[in-house]
Parts: structure tokens; C-alpha cells; sequence
């Protein structure tokens, strides 16, 4: 009887590992994330946005970790400070750095030749502020996780979250891939719009939090509904579909800010 208890314990103490092993493997992807883009350097010329689509995947992989280290968290009853602290280094390795290092080399690689020191300096600048922009919504999202007064609805974040970030990043990469975009004038674009994402990470422009309407899908029929229409939306469309819901996802932040400002005034 002993023995089984003891057993019990030791069970009980893996399983309260679980989420930070989830954690661990968010970091490492986007550590092969960062690794892998660098290859492109060594690839042929005609197969580099193939690079970058990896990397993409790897990050994107990333988010599954991110979603059920939490899930786990709740379910086994493993919620601390040192997980929260964890989930936010990974996050700034793997939604933070990541993406930044792609969308640099990505342009690098792309406007070979073409860019000036300028031009360089700009691209550098604007990845920077992505970096800067996710490091502070990261710092300041464990100030409110651990602070004792928690504000706000659980269901929305103040500001685009980080994953949600990544993922925009992650898609235009796809859609370069997939389309017939100059994908030189392109490369310069991302950079732009990269810095633009981080922005909105340190705004006060309210998101949904994506991963708690999922896992609350099955007590709704409208978001069953809704889920469906995406899904079917991504499997018809592909890369197409999979990009204009992610934008679609972006600009659902400054349309319900702005619809709050409009509804209020209207009060």
C-alpha cells in the first residue's frame, strides 16, 4: 500500500512537469526555427522562400506547444509563477526573435545587391522594433499574470498577443511562396508591416484570445458554426484562405476598438 502510494506521488510530480515540458519544446522550435533560416545561405537560389516556409512551419508547430502548455497547466493543476516565467521566454524566442530573424534574412536574401546601407539600416530598425514591441507586451503580461488584482475579461488580451503576431509574419511567407508576387518588392514590404505587428503587440486594441474560443467551441453552436466556416475556408483556399483569415484576425483588433468608440459615443 505504501509502495502504490508512492508511486501515486511520483506520477502526480511527472505529470506537474508536463506544461514546462510543453514549454521547452515551444522554445526548441523556434531556436530550429532561427538555425534552419540561416541554411539559406547554403541553398540554391531558386529553393530560398522554401527555406523560409520551413522555418514558418517550425514556428507555427510552435504555437501547438504554446496552446496545451497552458491547457495542461489548468488541467493537472500545475499553474506557478516559474511556469508563467517560462511560457514568456519561450514565447520571446520563438514569436519574438524567430520571426524577426526570418523576415531580416528573408529580405537580405531577396534584395541581394539591391538594398543600400540605408535601406539595410531601415530593415534592421523596423525588425527591431517587432523585437522591442514583444519583449515589453511579454514583460508586461507577466506584471498582470502574477500581480494579485487580475483586470479585464480572461476572454480578450489588451493588445495583438504575440503568437497572434508570428503568425502574420508566418503567412505573408506562405503567401510569397504560393503566389506570383514580386517577391523582391515584397521583402521589402515585411519589414513595414513586421513593425506595424509590434505595435500592435503594446497596444491597448482589444484581441480575442483565440486559444479560449477554441476550447469553448463545443458549448456554442454559433462558434461551432463559425469554426466549421473557417476550417472549410482554409481546406478549399489553402494559403489564400489561411492568409485572409489571419488578416482577417489582424484587423479584427482596430475594427472592434473602433466600433467601441463609435457605440460608446452613440450612448
Amino acid at each position: 500500500m505504501k509502495k502504490k502510494l508512492l508511486l501515486s506521488d511520483k506520477t502526480k510530480h511527472f505529470l506537474r512537469f508536463v506544461p514546462n515540458l510543453l514549454t521547452i519544446c515551444n522554445s526548441l522550435c523556434g531556436f530550429a526555427a532561427i538555425l534552419y533560416t540561416l541554411q539559406v545561405y547554403r541553398s540554391d537560389p531558386e529553393d530560398v522562400l522554401g527555406v523560409f516556409c520551413v522555418s514558418a512551419i517550425m514556428i507555427f508547430s510552435a504555437m501547438i506547444f504554446d496552446a496545451f502548455d497552458g491547457l495542461a497547466a489548468r488541467a493537472l493543476n500545475a499553474a506557478s509563477v516559474h511556469g508563467i516565467q517560462m511560457d514568456s521566454l519561450s514565447d520571446m524566442v520563438t514569436f519574438g526573435v524567430a520571426p524577426a530573424v526570418v523576415v531580416v534574412v528573408m529580405t537580405d536574401s531577396l534584395r541581394d545587391g539591391v538594398m543600400g546601407p540605408l535601406q539595410i539600416a531601415a530593415v534592421y530598425l523596423l525588425c527591431s522594433v517587432y523585437i522591442g514591441c514583444a519583449a515589453l507586451r511579454l514583460a508586461t503580461y507577466n506584471v498582470h499574470a502574477m500581480s494579485a488584482e487580475k483586470k479585464g475579461d480572461p476572454a480578450w488580451f489588451s493588445g495583438m498577443p504575440s503568437p497572434g503576431a508570428a503568425a502574420a509574419i508566418c503567412v505573408a511567407v506562405f503567401f510569397a511562396h504560393d503566389t506570383a508576387l514580386p517577391v523582391e518588392k515584397f521583402a521589402f514590404v515585411l519589414p513595414v508591416y513586421t513593425a506595424i505587428l509590434g505595435l500592435l503587440m503594446v497596444s491597448r486594441i482589444p484581441y480575442i484570445h483565440a486559444g479560449r474560443w477554441l476550447f469553448s467551441v463545443r458549448k456554442s453552436r454559433k462558434k461551432m458554426l463559425i469554426l466549421a466556416i473557417l476550417i472549410v475556408i482554409a481546406a478549399v483556399f489553402r494559403t489564400a484562405g489561411i492568409a485572409v483569415i489571419v488578416t482577417a484576425y489582424v484587423l479584427s483588433g482596430p475594427l472592434t476598438g473602433l466600433f467601441g468608440i463609435i457605440r460608446s459615443k452613440n450612448l
